[in-house]
């Protein structure tokens, strides 16, 4: 039997970033001027370095069974190279009784996300420190892909291009009723009332964003204009529909399962013509709810609970069969990966103010998940669309917008202008 190390050797050898990994008892493998080293206090996690199941090695990582030592960028080239599977890989697809395979991750996800569960995830996620957050998002604190409408623009401006970008693609007009579901910390929602003079009204399972965005209302003197509630959207009532609904990041969080739900409530929130945006990251391949090499298992431990990845083509389907016309779908991939890597330089600059305001457990978790996350968007094995949807009317009316039966003219040159 060949011993691990020297699996591992050859492993090293052919890893276009010089990597050495230190063993419990001092001895060293691998490059001699490695510019990242992995140090390891357990032997346990040898194995699957060997292996090349990066999210098992980060797990350990975060556990303190072992330190990785050099630039995030640098880690990042080596995980790629050292991944022992294609993280699209969907064992199941091969299964003689697929069925029974989808019928089993259906019945995951349905358990995985009622309303406690969810209010229990969202705040595992969201809850840990506001501050934390600040130190490596923009000063919005826009937490989701933002839009480089220009090569060298800023975080911020890019996150305050992406808010327009949306407002523009939903046409909010003043005057109009706005519903932001799930609403983070308020972006979007400010945004919109203060620049498109809508009534805007968010929803959020956090308790901290909440908090935050109903002291900002304060400060503004947007109150009667703006609102954020501490709500479930399936519990959001149907009397009043709105003119204009977006969703961003949320609908990561509703599950397989409870998606045909997410977008039937939708429509009955919405007014008959009315848009919808739904910006959110999706699978990269058809068949995979996660990402393998133990970094969905990653994620779902310390990261977020209860997510799960579904392919844009999914996402389109249920949509549609909750009778929410697609008019414009644009995917944003490369501008989260340039997203993650501002986020994780900002991270990577305050480490140690970090560790101050949370725990060093928590501060190791979210460096390989920024910067894993990163990666995975530069190689497309994860995704994010805008998807643009409609309420149709059901009014065919003469006239050169005959058949349209909601706001969105005929093309798209309105977003631009």
């Amino acid at each position: 039997m060949i011993p691990v190390t020297s699996l591992l050797e050859k492993k090293l050898a052919t890893l276009d970033v010089p990597l050495a990994v230190q063993l419990p008892g001092g001895a060293r493998v691998g490059a001699a001027d490695a510019r990242v080293t992995v140090k390891l206090y357990d032997l346990s996690a040898l194995a699957k370095l060997a292996a090349g199941q990066v999210g098992r090695v980060a797990e350990d990582h975060v556990e303190g069974k072992l330190d990785i030592q050099g630039a995030m960028r640098d880690v990042m080239l080596i995980a790629a190279q050292m991944m022992g599977e294609d993280p699209l890989r969907d064992d199941a697809a091969a299964a003689p009784l697929r069925w029974w395979s989808e019928l089993a991750r259906h019945s995951r996800s349905r358990a995985r996300h009622h309303k406690r569960a969810d209010a229990e995830q969202v705040q595992f996620h969201y809850d840990v420190s506001d501050e934390f957050y600040a130190l490596w998002l923009d000063p919005r604190r826009v937490y989701s892909c933002a839009y480089f409408r220009d090569a060298g623009m800023t975080l911020a401006q890019a996150q305050e291009a992406k808010l327009d970008h949306i407002c523009r693609k939903l046409m909010l007009r003043e005057g109009e009723r706005f519903l932001d579901i799930g609403a983070g910390w308020g972006g979007l929602l400010l945004w919109a009332a203060e620049h498109y003079g809508v009534t805007a009204h968010g929803i959020t399972l956090s308790k901290n964003q909440h908090a935050h965005v109903n002291r900002l209302i304060e400060e503004k003197g947007l109150k009667g204009r703006v609102a954020m509630e501490l709500r479930d959207y399936r519990d959001l009532p149907e009397g009043e529909p709105w003119d204009k609904i977006a969703s961003i990041g949320m609908f990561e969080h509703v599950g397989r399962a409870q998606l045909p739900t997410y977008f039937a409530k939708i429509h009955r929130l919405l007014k008959p013509g009315g848009l919808l945006m739904n910006h959110g990251i999706t699978a990269g391949g058809t068949r995979n709810d996660q990402l393998g090499a133990g970094m969905g298992d990653f994620i779902e431990r310390y990261i977020f609970p209860g997510g799960e990845l579904l392919h844009v083509s999914h996402v389109l389907k249920v949509m549609s069969e909750a009778r929410l016309e697609p008019l414009d779908v644009e995917n944003l991939r490369p501008h989260y990966a340039r997203t993650l890597w501002a986020w994780s330089d900002g991270l990577e600059s305050r480490l140690a103010e970090a560790r101050d305001l949370t725990h060093d457990r928590i501060v190791r978790a979210y460096r390989l998940y920024l910067a894993g996350s990163a990666m995975c968007f530069e190689r497309g094995w994860m995704s994010l669309y805008q998807m643009l949807a409609a309420r149709p009317s059901g009014d065919v009316a003469d006239g050169p917008m005959r058949g349209a039966q909601s706001a969105y003219p005929f093309n798209r040159s309105y977003i631009y202008r």
